[in-house]
C-alpha cells in the first residue's frame, strides 16, 4: 500500500493517543525495534523517530523496510459472518494506527488466511446437494465439491464469497489459502523443523489434551492417498532425514508420506504456530476464549525458534440473553440483519468500542450504535479546525481508517424512528416530505447519509417498533400537562426552532410538577408514540410539524391512539 497523506504528520499525536489501537500500535513498534535491530540500531532509530524522520530511518535501517505483518483467519467451511468482519476490522484499526505512528513509512500488510485445508466435519443445514457433500465429508474443503456448482470446490466458493465480502467493506488485505500455502512449499521448512522437533511439540501439546486423545495425538494430520480425507491418525514412525511420517490409513494399511508439499496439514494449534513462524506474523487479534490456545501456540513458535506475534484479545459478543454467540446455535445477529437496519460504519463503530468488554450483539443495540457513531463523526468534524484536538482518538478516525467524511447526518437515527412512527411512514418519500421542510434545500442527493438512515429507520420500525407499540392513556396529571402543552405550542411564533420548542416542553413539565423531569418525557413517548423512550421532543416537533403534533396530542387525549 502506498503512503497516504492523511496518515502522515501524526506521529507526535500518535505517541500520546489513548485509544486502544494506538496503545497496540506502540507495543507493536517496540516489538519491531526489539526483534529487527541491534542495540546501536535501536538508538539510531529512536533518535530519528524523535525528529519525525521515519522515512530516513527506513532508508538507513533496511530491516525496517520489511513489511509488518498483521494476520487474521477465516474458517472456509462456512460463509463470512459477523465474526469475519470483526476479525478484519480490529487489526485494520491497529494497522492504521501503526501507520500514523510511523508516518506511514514502514510498510504493512494484512494477511487474511483461509483455513481451507481443514477437513469438512459437518454439513451446514442450509446447503443443497447434501448427498454429494456426505460423500466428501472429511476431505479438505478445497477438495469438497461445490454444492452450488459455481466453483471448482466448496472451499473456493466460500473463499470467493469471503473476498467479495471484505472487498465490499473496502478492506485492504492480501489473501492466502491454506491449501495453496501447504502445496506450494511455503510451509515446507517449518514442517520439516516441526518433524525434527516432534517430541518437543508433543511435550507442549499432550498436557493440554484428555487421556484418550493423548494416546493417539500427532501434530500432523495426514491426507489419505486413497480417500483424500484429512485423518486424525497417530504418527507411528518418523524419518527426519527423508522428511516423512508413517501412519495407519483408513483401511489400516501402514502408509508413508512426506510432511511437505501438502501431503499433511497440521492440527490447528500447531498450524497456528507454524503459520506465525513461516509468515513471520507480527500481530494477531483473537477472542478471549482463545487465550489458552494462544499460549500453547506461542510455546510451539518458540520451540520452532520463532517469536510469537503481538497478541490482542477481545471479549466475545453475547446474545439477547447474555449467552455467548455461537455459529452452531445461530443466536445473536447476522451481518445481513445488521446491514438491514444500520450502516457498515455503525457496525465498525460497535466493533471498535470497548473491545475488552463483553457486549450484547442484538437488534436493540443498532439504533444506539448508529447515533453514537454519528455523534462521534460530528465531534471529529468540529475538531478538524482545532490543531490541539486529539482527533485521532475519536472512534470515527478509526472507523474510517484515518479519513472520516466531512458530512454526517443532521437528523439522528432515533429521531427518524420516531418520525416514522408518528407519521406512519412506509416509504422514504413520505419521510423526505417532512425532512425537506425541516432542512431547507435538503434532498437525498445533498444528504446521502440521512437518506440511507431513512431507509434503515423504516426497516427497523416495521420489524421491531411497530409490532411492540403499546399506547396508554394519560393519567389526570399527564392529561392536564398535555393540554397545557397544546396551548404552548399554539402560542409559538411561526418558524420556532427545535430549541425554542424544547424549552416550552421543559417549562410545561416543570410547572406540572414532574419529578424527575424525565417522567414527563416518558409520558409523552408512551402516550403519543407507544414506546418508553425517544429523541429530544423539541426536535421531533420541529420536523413533524407543530400543527401535526397538536393534532397527535389531541388524538391521544381523545383516546383514539389507544383504541387503534
Amino acid at each position: 500500500m502506498s503512503p497516504q497523506p492523511q496518515l502522515q504528520g501524526l506521529s507526535r499525536q500518535a505517541r500520546e493517543a489513548k485509544s486502544w489501537p494506538f496503545e497496540q500500535a506502540r507495543l507493536l513498534l517496540e516489538r519491531i525495534l526489539r526483534l529487527r535491530l541491534s542495540d546501536a540500531e535501536r538508538d539510531l532509530a529512536a533518535a530519528l523517530f524523535a525528529q519525525g524522520k521515519f522515512a530516513e530511518a527506513v532508508q538507513t535501517l533496511p530491516a525496517l523496510a520489511r513489511p509488518v505483518i498483521f494476520q487474521c483467519g477465516y474458517g472456509a467451511s462456512g460463509l463470512p459472518h459477523m465474526g469475519t468482519f470483526g476479525e478484519a476490522a480490529r487489526p485494520t484499526m491497529v494497522r492504521t494506527a501503526f501507520r500514523a505512528l510511523t508516518e506511514d513509512a514502514i510498510p504493512t500488510t494484512l494477511i487474511v488466511f483461509s483455513d481451507d485445508m481443514d477437513g469438512l466435519r459437518k454439513i451446514p443445514d442450509n446447503l443443497p446437494n447434501r448427498e454429494m457433500l456426505e460423500a466428501d465429508l472429511g476431505k479438505p474443503v478445497t477438495s469438497v465439491r461445490d454444492p452450488y456448482g459455481e466453483y471448482e470446490s466448496f472451499g473456493a466458493h466460500n473463499n470467493a464469497r469471503m473476498r467479495a465480502f471484505l472487498d465490499g467493506f473496502g478492506f485492504d488485505y492480501s489473501f492466502m489459502s491454506s491449501t495453496e500455502t501447504y502445496r506450494s512449499g511455503r510451509f515446507d521448512a517449518v514442517l520439516l523443523k516441526m518433524l525434527a522437533r516432534f517430541e518437543a511439540i508433543q511435550a507442549i501439546m499432550l498436557p493440554t489434551l484428555g487421556e484418550e486423545r493423548r494416546a493417539t495425538y500427532s501434530p500432523f494430520l495426514p491426507i489419505s492417498p486413497k480417500t483424500g480425507r484429512v485423518l486424525q491418525a497417530p504418527t507411528l514412525e518418523r524419518n527426519v532425514e527423508k522428511g516423512t511420517i508413517i501412519f495407519p490409513d483408513e483401511d489400516g494399511t501402514l502408509t508413508e508420506v512426506p510432511v511437505t508439499g501438502g501431503q499433511v496439514k497440521l492440527q490447528w494449534r500447531p498450524d497456528w504456530a507454524a503459520r506465525w513462524t513461516a509468515l513471520e506474523v507480527d500481530f494477531e487479534a483473537s477472542g478471549k476464549d482463545l487465550i489458552d490456545s494462544v499460549r500453547v501456540s506461542n510455546k510451539i513458535v518458540r520451540a520452532l525458534g520463532g517469536e510469537p506475534p503481538e497478541a490482542f484479545h477481545f471479549e466475545l459478543f453475547m446474545d439477547e440473553n447474555n449467552q455467548k454467540i455461537s455459529k452452531t446455535k445461530g443466536n445473536g445477529l447476522t451481518m445481513e440483519e445488521w446491514l438491514r437496519y444500520g450502516t457498515p460504519e455503525s457496525l465498525a463503530y460497535y466493533m471498535y468500542q470497548s473491545p475488552k468488554s463483553a457486549k450484547r450483539l442484538y437488534f436493540d443495540v443498532i439504533p444506539k450504535a448508529a447515533d453514537e457513531y454519528l455523534q462521534q463523526l460530528d465531534a471529529f468534524n468540529r475538531a478538524r479546525a482545532d490543531p490541539r484536538a486529539a482527533a485521532i482518538d475519536n472512534p470515527a478516525w478509526h472507523v474510517h481508517r484515518g479519513a472520516p467524511p466531512e458530512q454526517g447526518s443532521p437528523v439522528s437515527f432515533s429521531l427518524l424512528l420516531n418520525l416514522v412512527s408518528a407519521a406512519d411512514a412506509s416509504t422514504k418519500d413520505i419521510l423526505w416530505g417532512f425532512l425537506e421542510r425541516y432542512i431547507p434545500g435538503a434532498t437525498p442527493r445533498t444528504e446521502p447519509v440521512l437518506d440511507q438512515l431513512a431507509g434503515y429507520a423504516i426497516n427497523y420500525y416495521e420489524d421491531f417498533v411497530k409490532p411492540a407499540k403499546a399506547f396508554r392513556a394519560p393519567d389526570d396529571k399527564e392529561r392536564a400537562a398535555m393540554q397545557a402543552l397544546v396551548a404552548k405550542l399554539q402560542a409559538l411564533p411561526a418558524g420556532a426552532d427545535a430549541e425554542a420548542i424544547q424549552n416550552e416542553v421543559f417549562e410545561v413539565g416543570k410547572d406540572a410538577g414532574f419529578e424527575p423531569l424525565r417522567a414527563w418525557f416518558s409520558a409523552l413517548y408512551e402516550v403519543l408514540l407507544g414506546q418508553s423512550q425517544g429523541p429530544r421532543f423539541g426536535s421531533f416537533v420541529a420536523i413533524f410539524g407543530v400543527e401535526r403534533t397538536i393534532a397527535l396530542i389531541e388524538r391521544a387525549l381523545a383516546g383514539e391512539l389507544v383504541a387503534a
